[in-house]
């Protein structure tokens, strides 16, 4: 999706993206029942990052009570260079920047920790929380980028599968078997990697720890391997206002905020991780059911015509391949 010199109005009325992101936009219509943000005094509270951060903002947004203010704000990967000016205008009245790690001059845009680190008012406080991703769940998932394009996707879901990955580096046809047996260990070993690296980006790069709720969530961590259920953004969320020392509870928000993907949990890695719950068979995408054959199917189909991220994906992921046990 490109927004460059976006335009913020269609024909005569605003365009939908636009009244979402109203108040960042400074054209927010005025709900009925609330403060308009310009005679909220509260100190503000951004919150940055990717689509987690929305989600978290809400969160934290929950408790009538709450003393600091919030704006929902584009994930940093949507921004543009013609978003700087509404960026610029948030930070320099920003309390509390709230932010995962972010690096300086990404995509070319002073959107990074340090750029608006540089730009906040002198008495501000910076709180760094974690890019949560865990794939215990679904140890075979990845996320793939490829230079040529970074922005590109499978078909039908916006994840890649080793086992798919493997099966068109080999040349098997659409109807060829492409699951592959994996040790119990294996899975143990895979989801013990995925927290060991989560903690050492938590070590290096953050003020709040998240890795030890995905461990107490067990079967109700996660949709995909980079979101999270709200069992454990409501934690996370919680862990945030009791260091701000807010003193508000997060309230249930009455809709699953990263739910919109949900990929399958297969018996076999319950059991492994000794969790309860059912399995999920199906991916489950905006509420619509897809088998797993046939978003194999459909992403043999992409391979063929982007190969370049077969490549990518084994030499990105050889780590997990080999703690897998899957032969290339």
């Amino acid at each position: 999706m490109v927004h460059n010199e976006r335009a913020h109005h269609v024909g005569a009325g605003m365009d939908g993206r636009t009244r979402h992101y109203g108040e960042f936009y400074e054209v927010a219509e005025r709900e009925q029942g609330r403060v308009a943000p310009e005679n909220d005094d509260r100190p503000l509270l951004l919150v940055w990052g990717n689509c987690q951060a929305e989600a978290l903002r809400i969160l934290l947004d929950s408790d009538p009570a709450m003393p600091l203010r919030t704006v929902r704000v584009p994930p940093v990967h949507e921004l543009e260079s013609s978003d700087l000016r509404h960026v610029d205008r948030l930070v320099r009245r920003a309390s509390i920047l709230l932010t995962q790690p972010v690096r300086a001059g990404y995509r070319s845009l002073p959107l990074g920790v340090p750029d608006l680190a540089a730009a906040l008012p002198p008495d501000a406080t910076v709180v760094r929380w974690p890019v949560l991703r865990y794939a215990g769940l679904h140890p075979f998932q990845v996320i793939v980028r490829h230079p040529s394009d970074p922005a590109a996707v499978p078909s039908l879901v916006p994840y890649h599968d080793l086992r798919t990955i493997l099966a068109a580096r080999r040349g098997l046809g659409e109807d060829r078997e492409w699951d592959r047996p994996v040790s119990a260990d294996g899975f143990r070993r895979a989801a013990r990697a995925s927290l060991e690296e989560l903690r050492r980006r938590e070590s290096r790069d953050t003020d709040i720890a998240a890795s030890d709720l995905f461990e107490e969530a067990g079967r109700a961590a996660t949709h995909t391997i980079n979101h999270a259920t709200n069992v454990v953004l409501t934690a996370c969320a919680q862990r945030i206002l009791d260091q701000l020392h807010t003193g508000c509870t997060v309230r249930d928000p009455g809709r699953e905020l990263l739910g919109g993907v949900r990929a399958p949990v297969e018996q076999r890695v319950l059991d492994a991780l000794d969790l309860g719950g059912d399995p999920r068979p199906e991916w489950i995408v905006d509420g619509t059911p897809h088998s797993s054959d046939s978003v194999h199917r459909a992403h043999l189909r992409w391979y063929a015509a982007h190969p370049e991220f077969i490549g990518a994906a084994l030499e990105r992921h050889a780590e997990l391949i080999r703690i897998l046990e899957l032969t290339p």
